[in-house]
């Protein structure tokens, strides 16, 4: 069995022995795939939707890990007890969905958590700076021509972030991958900007907030070389 990029830089952050829920799992690559290497003995895979569990149950079947994985249909954490596991991964989701589900499982500031947010991510950074979490690291992975991040995350107090760092994540410069990250959130910034300028109705704040975020990034890319 072999995982995406994204999905493989997610099961490499996965300690040993861990007790994981797996949230949103969809197919439940993630768990199956650990099983199979040794790295955890059990897990539960989530999910909002029946279709969804019924591809995770399938995938399991296909690997015989049926009775090695409980399935839960719910939103979230709803249906999964604080006590059942030290581990939760969240993955390909929006960013405020995320915050969503973490807003309603306070407890979850007690666990190792390993978030890969698709949109949001000054919104979820935000978030979490707010409510008492912090991200440890950020990790990068390239799929085809795609960028993603994945952080780890847990309770505590995170240090003010710069309207850069709320986008881009903290300086991480001993990941090859960062300087292609920040060249992308450059364009696309750029991007953003080029549009508000453009409008009629321009909003200067956020102009000001994006130029900020703008020369931020740019100091970063000039750290790394």
């Amino acid at each position: 069995m072999e995982l995406t990029a994204r999905l493989r830089v997610l099961a490499e952050l996965v300690p040993q022995d861990s007790r994981l829920a797996d949230v949103g799992t969809d197919h439940a690559y993630l768990p199956v795939w650990l099983i199979l290497q040794g790295r955890i003995s059990r897990a539960i895979a989530a999910d909002l939707r029946e279709g969804p569990l019924g591809r995770a149950r399938e995938t399991a079947q296909q690997y015989h890990v049926m009775e090695r994985i409980e399935f839960r249909l719910c939103d979230g954490l709803s249906a999964i007890s604080p006590e059942e596991v030290d581990t939760i991964s969240i993955a390909g989701m929006g960013g405020e969905t995320i915050a969503s589900i973490l807003q309603d499982a306070p407890w979850s500031r007690e666990k190792r958590l390993l978030l890969q947010p698709m949109t949001s991510f000054p919104d979820l950074r935000g978030w979490l700076q707010e409510h008492q979490y912090r991200i440890e690291s950020e990790h990068i992975a390239r799929e085809g021509n795609r960028l993603y991040t994945i952080w780890v995350v847990k309770g505590g107090r995170m240090e003010p972030l710069t309207p850069a760092e709320l986008w881009v994540g903290r300086q991480t410069g001993t990941d090859p991958l960062r300087a292609d990250y920040l060249n992308m959130m450059e364009h696309k910034i750029r991007r953003a900007l080029s549009g508000m300028l453009a409008s009629k109705s321009r909003d200067k704040t956020q102009i000001d907030l994006l130029q900020q975020v703008l020369e931020g990034i740019q100091d970063m890319q000039k750290e790394l070389t």
